[in-house]
């Protein structure tokens, strides 16, 4: 189904993401989390693609099987990093022939093996230009829609960590917009004021497609401290930090604080109708499930915000 015929059924979408398996014990378990939370009814679902494409066929081969095995709608990322025309558009076709709907277009990052990549081999640079070569790819006729694929990018409420000139970041965001992209997924944050005020200056820069909004809970002390690596340093309110830190020593304890911090965190954005609330489930249901009940949506009942 295309994003747009998604947006217009969902007054609010509800989606999760998955990364690919490596092995067959990682495997089960994602897909016993992957039938756990398709009960919930998501709007759909999306799944990571390694930098570089290191998880090339393991993206497409999970795709595939929720496509084919499952109720959930599959959005495969999809990066510029280490590709070639000629190797997107064999991707492209081999999503649109296995009636795949959308593509989450992303600049992507560097394989851990090659920090000294070149990036001028790449046939796109910027997202923008990917999102470009896709909604082409569509308009020649290659997708069974006629419209093509739906189109996703990504969104930086705390900043791009590639663009400290914040300017900059609205006209490289535009600029996906403007190729043809559909719909915004922002990366994790902390702090709803942080995402409220994305939206506006998009707003401002002149952006009008549906934002949605990523969250993902700190379930560990050590996982919280990675997020902060890994996202070039997300911000983690002083609230937050300081409920953290009183029960630090006890892992239950901190589970419990990061649930509760990101139920009021989609409570606060639902409240401010949302477009959408992306989780990110590091391939477990339990989290989310609760984030659910705690919301009072484990029924699956839609969401209207207000």
């Amino acid at each position: 189904m295309h994003i747009r015929d998604i947006f217009d059924q969902h007054p609010t979408t509800l989606s999760f993401e998955f990364f690919p398996p490596k092995n067959e014990k990682s495997a089960e378990s994602l897909y016993q989390a992957i039938e756990q939370l398709e009960g919930l009814k998501p709007s759909f679902v999306s799944v990571t693609y390694g930098a570089g494409g290191s998880t090339r066929e393991l993206t497409h081969d999970l795709v595939v099987r929720i496509q084919k095995q499952s109720s959930l709608e599959p959005i495969p990322h999809l990066t510029c990093v280490c590709h070639q025309e000629d190797e997107i558009k064999q991707i492209l076709e081999r999503y649109a022939a296995a009636g795949v709907g959308n593509i989450l277009a992303l600049g992507g990052d560097l394989p851990f093996d090659k920090p000294d990549y070149d990036r001028s081999q790449d046939a796109f640079r910027h997202a923008a230009g990917l999102v470009d070569f896709i909604k082409k790819f569509g308009e020649q006729g290659n997708h069974p829609d006629k419209r093509g694929f739906g189109i996703g990018v990504a969104g930086f409420p705390e900043g791009h960590p590639g663009t400290p000139n914040r300017l900059l970041e609205m006209d490289y965001l535009k600029a996906k917009i403007d190729a043809g992209a559909d719909y915004i997924c922002t990366q994790l944050f902390f702090d709803n004021h942080d995402f409220f005020d994305f939206c506006e200056r998009c707003e401002l820069a002149g952006i009008n497609v549906p934002i949605i909004a990523g969250i993902m809970p700190v379930s560990t002390v050590a996982g919280m401290k990675r997020m902060a690596e890994l996202s070039a340093g997300s911000r983690f309110p002083a609230p937050l930090m300081r409920a953290i830190q009183r029960v630090q020593d006890d892992p239950e304890a901190v589970k419990q604080v990061g649930l509760h911090w990101a139920t009021k965190q989609c409570m606060d954005l639902l409240d401010n109708d949302v477009r959408g609330i992306h989780f990110y489930t590091l391939n477990k249901s339990d989290t989310t499930q609760q984030i659910y009940l705690r919301m009072g949506l484990a029924d699956s009942t839609p969401v209207t915000g207000k």
